[in-house]
């Protein structure tokens, strides 16, 4: 049995044949073809039926919302290496067609005198023969009048010659030409026609040997023989016949697809509009992507003082700009210098500080600080509570050396105002952790939670009144 599958040669083949069909995709330019503003639904389809003129190197599902501004647009065609722009857009009083250059430029601006759409153009035919297939190579660009009628048309015809992938004619396939568009210069009129078709037929055969070779069966039911129709083409009216001469014959190079296009045989170049089609006026040429320099303007003229004053301003302007830039860089590179020496002051006072610390003894100064030791803040918060204490049990400010840690508090009375009564009995610890009974004091108080408690007994002696007949006996 044989073997199975692709043996290596073809497959190393079909890796070649793979890599350089890539090369060309990336080395060949590609378009954004879209409209902005509001320019309604008549415009928007016109930009549809151009954007299918570019095909295959463009954004078939381009969108752009209306919130995309023509930078959006730019930052995104960067990294997808796209080098045209084709933009439509309507005012009030006209149609305007935008072709810009990326990156740098130039930007051609038109006005859009007529135009047909691709349905309108194909309603007008009695047939016609257009199909996906045509639309997978790009089209065959026809220049037509560019000749010397100035630099501008010069200019406009490059641009448009660079929208296109370069052609070799020694070695084009005729398979990959499938369509054309014409773009014909009237200098009369100042006009740019735009037109797109393409057909090969094969000539040189009897119309009843077209018939055949184009499946087309005639009624042969008078004739005695075949020969008669291939000899005379008997039956077939003079109608269905097309018109071919020497302004449209040709000898193929090479097998064109299609039945008779055979190679070393005589074919004729017949073109059928599929559209869209439209007539175009150059209006002016700017530098830059959408702004710049006007390099001609066809409505619009200026003398020689108007353009070298214009001139002068521009280029001041770009002086002050630069010197904004300068000035920039200038105060960052000042800035940053200032951190550095600010850094290298920071950690020579660091080293000059570690030294003496080690000195002293006190270890390493990098070292984390420990704080107040835990004892110490528990005492001062327990002298603290216990003030508090005397404060709402006697109505007085406690003595300094009583507690010494504690914080004396200033009294919140106003000039004049009364002392607040003592409410014996009441009294709560401010910790919440009992509460004192009348004349009464929790076991272990003394000891545990006051040790001042003594203090604090004294004075509340001393405050409190005695009775008559013990005041008596005692005397």
């Amino acid at each position: 049995m044989g073997r199975h599958g692709k043996s290596q040669h073809q497959k190393r083949a079909r890796a070649a044949a793979q890599l350089r069909a890539q090369e060309a995709y990336a080395s060949a330019p590609h378009s954004f073809v879209f409209a902005r503003g509001p320019a309604g639904p008549g415009v928007r389809q016109l930009s549809l039926d151009v954007r299918r003129v570019m095909e295959p190197y463009t954004a078939s599902s381009l969108q752009v919302r209306r919130r995309n501004s023509l930078k959006d647009c730019v930052a995104v065609a960067g990294p997808l290496g796209v080098s045209h722009f084709l933009i439509f857009s309507k005012t009030e009083k006209n149609v305007t067609f935008r072709l810009i250059r990326l990156p740098g430029g130039p930007t051609l601006t038109f006005g859009v005198t007529k135009y047909s759409l691709v349905r309108d153009v194909v309603s007008s035919l009695r047939r016609h023969r257009m199909h996906e297939q045509q639309f997978s190579h790009p089209p065959l660009l026809v220049l037509n009048g560019f000749g010397p009628h100035g630099l501008h048309v010069k200019l406009t015809a490059s641009v448009f010659q660079n929208m296109f992938p370069s052609i070799n004619v020694h070695k084009v396939n005729l398979n990959c030409v499938k369509r054309c568009l014409l773009l014909s210069y009237d200098p009369d009129s100042q006009e740019l026609q735009f037109r797109h078709y393409l057909k090969v037929v094969p000539v040189g055969a009897s119309r009843g040997m077209k018939k055949l070779l184009q499946e087309k069966f005639p009624n042969m039911s008078r004739l005695e023989d075949v020969s008669e129709l291939l000899a005379t083409g008997a039956g077939l009216s003079e109608s269905e016949a097309e018109p071919d001469g020497e302004h449209n014959v040709t000898e193929l190079p090479q097998a064109y697809a299609g039945r008779g296009n055979m190679k070393a045989e005589q074919s004729a170049v017949r073109l059928t509009e599929i559209g869209p089609r439209m007539t175009l006026r150059l209006i002016k040429i700017q530098e830059g992507v959408g702004d710049g320099n006007v390099l001609y303007h066809s409505l619009v003229h200026k003398s020689e003082e108007e353009l070298r004053a214009t001139l002068a301003t521009r280029e001041q302007k770009l002086l002050l700009k630069a010197e904004r830039r300068g000035k920039q860089e200038q105060d960052i590179k000042r800035k940053k210098e200032q951190r550095e020496a600010h850094r290298k002051r920071s950690l020579e006072g660091m080293q000059l500080v570690k030294p003496q610390a080690m000195d002293k003894g006190d270890g390493d100064s990098d070292a984390e600080d420990p704080g107040q030791p835990a004892g110490a803040a528990l005492g001062s918060e327990d002298e603290e509570d216990e003030a508090e204490y005397f404060r709402q049990a006697v109505g007085e400010e406690p003595d300094e050396d009583m507690f010494p840690q504690a914080k004396r508090r200033r009294p919140n009375k106003s000039p004049g105002q009364p002392d607040q009564k003592i409410r014996r009995g009441r009294g709560q610890h401010p910790k919440g952790k009992f509460r004192v009974a009348k004349g009464k004091q929790p076991r272990g108080a003394t000891t545990r939670h006051f040790p001042h408690s003594q203090a604090l007994g004294r004075a509340l002696a001393s405050k409190r009144p005695r009775h008559k007949s013990s005041a008596a006996a005692r005397a």
